[in-house]
C-alpha cells in the first residue's frame, strides 16, 4: 500500500508517495535524493540523520515518512543560499576545520541549527551536552564546538 504525504522540504512543497513502513530518513534520500542525510544506526542513537522538523531537530531513522504529513523539513542541502553558497554555520565548520569525513556533520550542523535559532548563549559544556546525540569519530569535538560557537557570534553580530 502506498500513501501520499505533502510536506515542504527545504522551502518547497512536495507531493511524495511514501509505503507507509517508510523512515523519513529512506523518503529523503531515496525518493528526493537528499544525501546529506546519512543512515547511521538506523536505530535513533548516533544523529547522523538529523534533520529540522518544523525548526526542531529530529532523528529521521525513528521518524515515519508519513508522520512528516503537513511538516516543514531542512535538511543540510536547505542551508545553501541562491548560487550554492555556503551558510555561516557551514562556513564556520570549514573555518575552524570541524569537518573531517563529512559523515556526522551534516546532522551536527542541523542540530547547530536549532541551537542557533533558539537566540540563547550557550557556554561551551552546555553546547557540548546539546550535541551529545551526535557520535562523530574523527574531530574530538573540539572544533565542532569552536565552530558552534563560531556560528552563535556571527548571528549575533549580524543582529547587532
Amino acid at each position: 500500500m502506498i500513501e501520499i504525504i505533502r510536506c515542504t522540504v527545504n522551502g518547497k512543497e512536495q507531493e511524495i508517495a511514501v509505503d507507509p513502513r517508510e523512515s523519513l530518513t529512506d523518503m529523503l534520500r531515496n525518493r528526493l535524493l537528499l544525501t546529506s542525510v546519512k543512515k547511521g544506526c538506523e536505530v535513533g542513537e548516533c544523529g547522523a540523520c538529523t534533520v529540522l522538523i518544523d525548526g526542531k531537530a529530529i532523528d529521521s531513522c525513528i521518524y515515519l515518512a508519513v508522520w512528516a504529513e503537513g511538516k516543514h523539513i531542512l535538511t543540510l542541502e536547505g542551508l545553501q543560499g541562491p548560487n550554492g553558497e555556503l551558510s555561516p554555520i557551514q562556513q564556520a565548520f570549514i573555518d575552524e576545520a570541524a569537518v573531517q569525513c563529512g559523515f556526522c556533520i551534516p546532522g551536527i550542523i542541523m542540530s547547530a541549527v536549532e541551537i542557533i535559532g533558539t537566540g540563547k548563549e550557550y557556554s561551551r559544556t552546555e553546547i557540548k551536552k546539546l550535541i551529545s546525540g551526535h557520535l562523530c569519530r574523527c574531530t574530538g569535538y573540539q572544533n565542532i564546538s569552536t565552530a558552534i560557537e563560531k556560528a552563535i557570534q556571527m548571528v549575533e553580530d549580524c543582529m547587532k
